[in-house]
């Protein structure tokens, strides 16, 4: 693939990655606030309870096969149809456990009403697992149009659902059951719009090549994901429904800027980078200039957050959710730097070494169960800010591989990075204290938000201007 090829397949990719996900998640977070308006923080509490058994149930779906085929640049037939017969055997054998574990689960966190609910929303465990060949087959083209299409769709048919159902006074079910109408739309509609069909048996020289390369991700997937949500299982069980409620629900709005605008970096960056995974100096140059384009983007987003989170929760939520605003506060700082995180352990997967990867995983998540444990009898606000803690430990364990692979080690990556950090700090700093004289909510927030932008605006255009033309011109392109 040839540089300027490169280029115009990295820029449509972004463009209709970010398109995807950030259309998808502005039409999720208008149906998120008409919900919160209408059901409780207990009511996300409960759902909050069971998320890590549904994220457990994917991870073994997927089990990394379809990184190993985007990875795969001789891919066969064969390969795509063993991968397909292998997560729909996946799939269903992962919603007999959920199904047979729900009276348990229910038991554990004494809620009774858990058990029907993890055998209704589990069900989408197996429509994911009908469509995840066809979804890595969009990726391998970085066809991220067609995905914006299909995501868009499912969410807006199943927040439409939700919101009538809530309407019609059905509460938590209304969750549950937007959860199952998002996941039968999204696999109809991947099928309806991939011509690919599974043409051939099982094999198992490609399921061996697979599981080789998949394994490794997969295990380390399941610790992440079993990490990410231990917290919600400790909150569940030590507190009550509505705690529980008000941290996800601050969680989820400081994953709004960071973890979609990472996973838009990932999703277009590993084929992109896999295809230069031979020639490292463009690879070294392709990975700092992402650095500091994710950088640019997302500092900013995460202070901005930071910030104007009690007027944001106050206007866009009601008073009922004010428990989540120094959850919020706290987590964008821990989740600054995740899309940093992301990017090094991208370049592992770049090159082959998901034996690595998995080691850098088991090492960090025993520094953060570590963390957890000291900070549990302290309250929810010291384990927010012992993730904080952890983040910055994790940045020095993972820029470690990086180092030795491309030369951008941790230090190489502070310096590109810290005009970025020092002018997304001063511009938090700025909304806070010029905002800080304003009485009215609804005026703060938008006074908040013009400051915000002229701040980092003048900053950048002084002190991160490569960073700031990238940006523009990306914009004009499309």
């Amino acid at each position: 693939m040839s540089e300027q090829t490169l280029k115009q397949a990295t820029t449509k990719g972004l463009f209709w990655s970010s398109v995807e996900r950030f259309s998808n998640q502005g039409v999720q977070f208008v149906f998120s606030i008409i919900l919160a308006r209408l059901l409780s923080p207990s009511d996300y509490g409960i759902i909050a309870m069971v998320t890590i058994f549904f994220a457990v149930a994917q991870s073994f779906v997927d089990s990394g096969f379809s990184n190993a085929l985007v990875r795969k640049t001789d891919r066969v037939e064969e390969d795509l149809s063993t991968c397909f017969y292998f997560n729909i055997g996946v799939g269903i054998i992962a919603y007999i456990v959920l199904f047979l574990i729900a009276p348990l689960v229910a038991n554990f966190y004494n809620q009774p009403i858990l058990s029907p609910i993890i055998r209704i929303t589990g069900l989408g465990v197996i429509l994911n697992s009908l469509c995840v060949v066809q979804q890595a087959l969009f990726t391998i083209k970085i066809d991220f149009k067609s995905q914006a299409k299909i995501t868009l769709s499912a969410t807006v048919i199943s927040g439409i659902v939700g919101i009538l159902l809530a309407y019609q006074g059905y509460g938590i079910w209304a969750l549950v059951w937007q959860g199952v109408a998002s996941s039968i739309v999204r696999m109809g509609l991947l099928w309806l719009m991939s011509k690919w069909r599974p043409r051939t048996g099982f094999s198992k020289s490609s399921f061996n090549y697979l599981f080789g390369y998949g394994s490794k991700l997969l295990a380390s997937g399941l610790l992440d994901t079993i990490y990410n949500n231990i917290y919600p299982i400790v909150i569940g069980k030590f507190y009550n429904p509505a705690q529980l409620g008000n941290y996800s629900r601050a969680l989820g709005w400081a994953q709004l800027p960071s973890a979609n605008i990472t996973s838009i970096l990932q999703r277009v960056t590993f084929p992109v980078l896999s295809a230069i995974q031979d020639d490292s100096l463009r690879l070294q140059n392709s990975y700092r200039r992402l650095l500091k384009l994710s950088a640019f983007i997302v500092f900013p987003l995460m202070m901005g957050l930071a910030s104007m989170a009690s007027p944001l929760i106050r206007v866009i939520l009601t008073a009922k959710w004010d428990g989540c605003v120094l959850y919020l506060q706290i987590l964008c700082f821990a989740l600054m730097l995740y899309p940093i995180h992301a990017i090094n352990l991208n370049l592992l997967q770049v090159k082959g070494r998901s034996d690595i990867f998995l080691r850098l995983e088991i090492i960090k998540k025993i520094i953060g169960v570590v963390i957890l444990i000291i900070t549990i009898p302290l309250g929810i606000t010291a384990m927010c800010l012992g993730m904080v803690f952890s983040s910055i430990i994790c940045l020095i364990v993972n820029t470690y591989y990086t180092s030795r692979f491309i030369d951008v080690g941790l230090l190489t990556q502070l310096k590109d990075l810290r005009i970025i950090l020092i002018n997304s700090l001063v511009m938090g700093g700025g909304i806070y204290i010029l905002t800080s004289f304003i009485d009215i909510e609804g005026l703060k927030l938008v006074m908040g938000i013009v400051i915000g932008f002229l701040l980092y605006f003048i900053g950048s255009f002084y002190f991160s201007k490569a960073e700031l033309q990238e940006v523009i011109s990306l914009i004009k392109k499309k």
